[in-house]
């Protein structure tokens, strides 16, 4: 982890406002990635509020429920979108904070599973500044399952916990993408479409386990996540902070 931390160096944080629609979101992401790679950009960290949707992975379009999982979104008021990494379906809303880290790197292969370690910790601990009792590690029955999501616990029901991060990363040649979303308000839509797309899929997983940040911490705000990001970052990284036009060209 204190090699991932010690390439941080600079960061230039960019808040994106409005959402650019579901899939040009995510397709700006791996732009961000090129964009990186090329040298147009250095390390950056973009910091955004989406739009309905549910982010499949390539596994889950080779089942044979894909289709019909893909319309119950649609029924649902999400757009069902296949993302290049990441596990399984995770769904996202204006209720979550999407935080994509571009990074060239000529190395960026060799540090893939330490980055997962380092930024789990790192949004456990931007979590933790908020009140939240969280933490990094897989609980059983969570949707799109990996080692190092990050949960929450009710402080009051000790023995429930439910995922609140779920992390991704791209890895190219000269670059990587770190995604992360973080469901922090209104967490019933999206435990509603992740059940009616892991049906369709024939997929098992625990309803319970999906939450929000402020089902464990009423009154939670997205803004008030994002700028404990924010800060979690500026503990490991100098931040200066532009103007989405600064990547984008237009204000969003």
């Amino acid at each position: 982890m204190q090699d991932v931390e010690a390439g941080l160096g600079t960061l230039t944080v960019v808040r994106q406002d409005q959402t650019l629609g579901a899939a040009r979101d995510l397709e700006f992401g791996l732009e961000l990635l090129a964009m990186a790679k090329s040298g147009t950009i250095g390390p950056t960290l973009r910091l955004y509020r989406p739009a309905p949707t549910v982010a499949f992975g390539q596994r889950d379009t080779r089942l044979p429920g894909f289709e019909a999982a893909a319309q119950a979104c649609r029924d649902r008021g999400f757009e069902p979108l296949v993302r290049k990494a990441g596990g399984r379906a995770a769904a996202y809303h204006e209720g979550t904070l999407v935080v994509d880290h571009v990074m060239p790197d000529t190395d960026a292969i060799a540090g893939s599973k330490g980055r997962f370690s380092f930024f789990g910790g790192l949004l456990a601990q931007a979590l933790r500044d908020v009140g939240v009792q969280a933490a990094v590690g897989e609980i059983p029955g969570e949707y799109c399952p990996g080692e190092f999501s990050v949960h929450g616990t009710d402080p009051a029901h000790p023995a429930r916990r439910v995922k609140l991060i779920g992390t991704a990363q791209r890895v190219v040649s000269g670059g990587w993408l770190f995604s992360s979303v973080i469901v922090v308000e209104d967490s019933a839509p999206i435990r509603s479409v992740l059940t009616d797309s892991y049906a369709a899929l024939g997929l098992d997983w625990d309803p319970a386990t999906a939450g929000a940040a402020n089902d464990l911490v009423p009154g939670l705000t997205v803004q008030a996540v994002e700028d404990a990001v924010v800060a979690a970052y500026a503990g490991h990284a100098t931040l200066r902070h532009a103007g989405f036009s600064s990547v984008h060209g237009t204000e969003a």
